[in-house]
């Protein structure tokens, strides 16, 4: 018989309901990543007590890194489940145990409802804005100081791992999270984005914003991009501090 793994999964059925855990055995294969292995529990959801069970809800999308989309906690650290590879696991802990992320409402098992990471997102306005859709023709230009500035910050996913290790970042406080400020820094940085780099200010300087962060540093030792998030919030720091000086003095 091939060999086995265990896998230890926290479950949730409703929102609303309790959790509890199962254990299943999954047939081991060089290279499995967790997505594979959750497809393998779904393909075949039976418990090591032999107890016939629904398949594990949980999320995926592009299995690369790139969406975002497979977040949990894995053997207690959370990262994506698609770049978490069995073997590297199992160096860590002779068995695997899969949880979901504690800062966002669970949906169900391992997929929870990260819809406040996006409307962060919102409150300082993290896009370029446009009036139209027809060819404006070239935009400004951006030097290449600017381009080696802004291109890791632009490497975000929206994950969610930088709020699920951040203290400041939970259902007391309205921290909009170090994604959000990370964000806004990129699109203040860049030429095109710009034109409404005071409204960004504005909102990194309210409720929830730049002054709500501890400097605990988490972030930037979870963020599987490896962004440079507290060199953002530094940078928010001097921008709102500027910003609200010259407030201040009516400029």
């Amino acid at each position: 018989m091939a060999h086995e793994i265990t896998v230890h999964v926290q479950r949730k059925d409703s929102p609303d309901g309790g959790t509890y855990r199962q254990t299943f055995h999954v047939a081991y294969e060089p290279g499995m990543n967790i997505t594979t292995v959750l497809q393998r529990i779904s393909g075949h959801p039976v418990t090591t007590e032999g107890e016939n069970v629904t398949p594990v809800a949980y999320d995926a999308c592009c299995l690369e890194e790139v969406c975002g989309a497979c977040t949990m906690r894995i053997n207690g650290r959370v990262r994506q489940a698609c770049s978490a590879l069995v073997d590297n696991l199992l160096k860590e802990e002779p068995e695997i145990t899969l949880e979901p992320m504690t800062k966002f409402p669970v949906i169900r098992d391992l997929l929870v409802d990260r819809s406040r990471l996006f409307k962060a997102l919102t409150r300082v306005k993290a896009w370029v804005p446009v009036d139209g859709y027809w060819d404006r023709g070239p935009g400004p230009l951006t030097s290449p100081a600017a381009q080696e500035e802004a291109y890791p910050l632009s490497r975000c996913m929206s994950c969610g791992c930088c709020m699920e290790a951040c203290p400041q970042y939970n259902d007391k406080e309205d921290f909009i999270g170090p994604h959000a400020v990370s964000q806004a820094i990129l699109f203040n940085t860049i030429p095109a984005g710009q034109a409404i780099a005071r409204d960004r200010l504005d909102a990194l300087s309210g409720p929830g914003g730049i002054a709500s962060c501890g400097n605990a540093q988490n972030c930037v030792k979870v963020c599987p991009k490896d962004i440079p998030l507290t060199d953002s919030i530094a940078k928010a720091g001097r921008a709102t501090t500027l910003h609200t000086i010259k407030r201040w003095l009516g400029r």
